[in-house]
């Protein structure tokens, strides 16, 4: 484990351990997750978005490591892709 870093297989499993709720919850590493969801924008516009509470918030994995929860990242998608028809 070089720098602090997990692998992902042991994130993982770090991730199920616990309740049957944790069991469920998947999270998102890298840029190369998001990107398979289909969000584009550059890390640092990701960044400027959470601070102004516009993203979900990343969560702490380990002291060098960070993450998205999927079903957040999911349900701020389905509240724009819902609320667009509004800004008419």
């Amino acid at each position: 484990m070089q720098g602090g870093h997990l692998p992902n297989q042991q994130k993982d499993r770090i991730m199920k351990q616990g309740n049957s709720n944790i069991e469920q919850t998947r999270v998102l590493y890298t840029r190369e997750h998001l990107y398979r969801l289909g969000v584009t924008q550059s890390a640092s516009t990701l960044l400027r978005l959470e601070a102004k509470n516009r993203w979900p918030k990343r969560i702490r994995i380990s002291d060098h490591s960070v993450a998205w929860l999927k079903s957040e990242v999911d349900s701020h998608i389905a509240e724009l892709a819902a609320s667009r028809g509004d800004k008419e």
